[in-house]
């Protein structure tokens, strides 16, 4: 019991605060900076929006994208409605109508913004497929639906292309609150944690996948998304690193979209991301291995074995009662006052102190709850929804 207590010590520990404290380490012995430069003449540029239903989001998403500071002539929008059955068309279709600005294509006049529509739902990356297809851009920014561009974003994302060695960049997510919310300080202190990793990674080589609402590859390195994919945000930029690229982080490009509005969707939406760690081994299998995935240690450590933590955190449970010692029953006690703080989390939060271990509580438990979920979700036949 003991060897299973400091094991599974060691492996929440590294997992957590480990990987961290090596990324820091790294980052500021070994930076490996960007060459960041746009050209006097910007490169043509293709943004690729994938919408369901979005009737209510999607003429604010192409507006704030019309918006963009980059030369209107040399920003082509896409969007690809994949058997919408709302008025996610028609709002598309007005908007292309009243745009009057055209891109040039070598000896080709074409419209700044195109509809392309599926009478039936194929799935997100048969759409972002057909996007590719029909860009003309250079590069392809991919969008959501749902969240909005800072103004400068395709600017600063298109900027990092100027190196040579760099094939995609991810943009910075921000969330903020427009409605009522009971999960803000949970997914603040999650996302504030994903990003300074993401960062860190970017800036000793390559992020480990891509945040899906902002994100830019170079148009040649892209390969055709299997349509069972849930992670085309980690799948594309992964095949980019595997080919000899980098995929950086620019936290200039910032998208800006809404805290969830309760726990039930947000384990919905984080179960949903688990599993897709579990299906990148199958659809890349040269991502478990050390030599032929390039980011094997960021890929295991932050894919990976966050996926394990909550089976090591029961056998660290439970071994602290077996085993006699006083730190082993302080780590027993510990974590049952862990557990109590975020069962009585809403009660004890306004205490100074007591509430931000009762949000750390909170946040560790459901995270790890939402991992073994996806683990039960693996293991048993279950249809992935691909929207």
């Amino acid at each position: 019991m003991k060897y299973l207590f400091w094991i599974s010590l060691f492996f929440i520990t590294y997992t957590y605060l480990g990987y961290p404290l090596v990324l820091y380490i790294l980052s500021k012995l070994f930076p490996k900076r960007v060459d960041k430069k746009l050209p006097a003449l910007e490169p043509l540029v293709t943004v690729v929006v994938a919408a369901r239903n979005e009737g209510e989001t999607i003429g604010k998403r192409i507006k704030n994208l019309l918006s963009q500071h980059y030369p209107p002539n040399r920003l082509e929008i896409i969007v690809v409605s994949d058997g919408s059955t709302d008025v996610t068309n028609e709002i598309v279709a007005r908007l292309a109508g009243q745009e009057p600005v055209k891109i040039r294509f070598k000896d080709e006049v074409l419209p700044r913004l195109r509809l392309v529509t599926h009478d039936e739902n194929k799935g997100k990356p048969h759409a972002l497929n057909e996007g590719v297809r029909l860009a003309h851009g250079e590069f392809i920014v991919f969008a959501d639906a749902r969240q909005d561009f800072e103004p400068d974003a395709v600017r600063e994302l298109i900027a990092n292309f100027n190196d040579p060695s760099v094939g995609s960049v991810t943009g910075e997510l921000v969330f903020y609150q427009d409605s009522e919310t009971t999960i803000r300080a949970e997914m603040g202190l999650y996302w504030n944690f994903e990003k300074r990793i993401r960062k860190m990674e970017g800036s000793i080589h390559s992020v480990v996948g891509a945040t899906g609402a902002i994100y830019a590859i170079r148009r040649e390195l892209f390969e055709e998304i299997p349509e069972e994919t849930i992670l085309d945000d980690v799948l594309v930029p992964l095949r980019i690193v595997s080919r000899g690229y980098r995929n950086v982080f620019e936290d200039e490009a910032v998208a800006r979209d809404v805290f969830s509005a309760d726990m039930e969707r947000e384990k919905r939406r984080k179960i949903r991301t688990l599993l897709g760690n579990y299906q990148l081994l199958r659809l890349m299998p040269s991502l478990a291995s050390v030599t032929g995935n390039p980011l094997f240690l960021q890929f295991v450590s932050h894919k990976i074995f966050r996926l394990f933590v909550p089976f090591f955190f029961i056998a660290l449970f439970v071994s602290s009662f077996m085993v006699e010692g006083l730190f082993y029953r302080f780590v027993f006690w510990g974590i049952v006052a862990l557990f109590l703080m975020t069962c009585f989390s809403r009660q004890l939060s306004r205490i100074p102190l007591i509430g931000t271990f009762c949000t750390i509580s909170r946040t560790f438990f459901f995270l790890n709850y939402f991992a073994l979920l996806a683990f039960l979700h693996f293991i048993r036949p279950w249809k992935t929804k691909v929207w």
